[in-house]
């Protein structure tokens, strides 16, 4: 039987301005990235999302960003390796005592956002996230873009590194994500993803916006919490799943 983890950025909410829907979304997911107060999440927020995590048995990554709570952590910031893993250390070990504090553990960081976009392409950004996670705990998975510099950081410094593809991202023919300036770089209709889901994970291939189709083996699909229609997407996925046999469960556990 296949297997394949389905993740979802969830925690994001700032006290009156709320993102996604933590209650709805992480009982059907089988990994969550969950906000570090830097571009999403206040306390209570990231308290409930770890709490309904461990209530659910979904697996708990932490999901820092740059300092960018005005634009939700998708600004690139030019900062100073000292500075980043500062503010990684922040983040990550918050959350991380927070996962401790009820009981749980952390599983794996997956970066936000620009960080998370600009770590893909360089590769001293990566291995800076990368040594960071190794010197918090180095049991840690990083999950990032398959073939990317997060990928080959992760292999340098000697952690696990779990890779993914996105479900209701469009990609460029050069395997990176489509801009969100882009009209076409949220995808939401139902039957699309779900299909195209199921391709990654059974033909280990994704169609680029331009029909080039490229070659991906992903042990973790992601569906964004912010996406407008994120529950309904979730729920197709599952079902396209089900119907191929395909066993969701957490890349911690394959």
């Amino acid at each position: 039987m296949l297997k394949i983890d389905l993740n979802c950025d969830v925690g994001e909410s700032y006290y009156d301005t709320i993102i996604g829907n933590d209650r709805e979304i992480i009982p059907l997911i089988s990994s969550c990235n969950i906000a570090c107060g830097f571009h999403g999440g206040d306390p209570l927020t990231i308290h409930n999302a770890i709490e309904l995590a461990l209530k659910s048995d979904v697996a708990v990554g932490a999901h820092p960003s740059f300092p960018d709570l005005e634009n939700f952590g998708r600004t690139y910031m030019a900062m100073s390796s000292e500075a980043l893993e500062a503010c990684l250390l922040y983040q990550i070990g918050a959350l991380q005592s927070m996962v401790r504090a009820q009981g749980g553990k952390l599983q794996h960081v997956k970066p936000h956002g620009a960080l998370y976009n600009a770590a893909v392409t360089d590769f001293e950004l990566a291995l800076s996230i990368a040594k960071t996670i190794q010197k918090i705990d180095s049991s840690l998975f990083l999950l990032g873009m398959a073939h990317s510099e997060m990928e080959k950081a992760a292999a340098h410094v000697g952690i696990r590194f779990a890779a993914e593809a996105f479900a209701d991202r469009s990609y460029t023919a050069a395997g990176s994500l489509v801009s969100r300036s882009s009209a076409n770089a949220v995808l939401k209709d139902l039957r699309m993803v779900a299909a195209r889901t199921n391709r990654m994970i059974v033909s280990k291939e994704i169609e680029a916006e331009n029909g080039t189709v490229l070659k991906v083996d992903s042990a973790s699909i992601c569906v964004h919490g912010d996406t407008e229609n994120a529950i309904d997407l979730i729920r197709e996925i599952r079902s396209e799943c089900e119907k191929n046999n395909i066993q969701i469960q957490s890349f911690g556990n394959v």
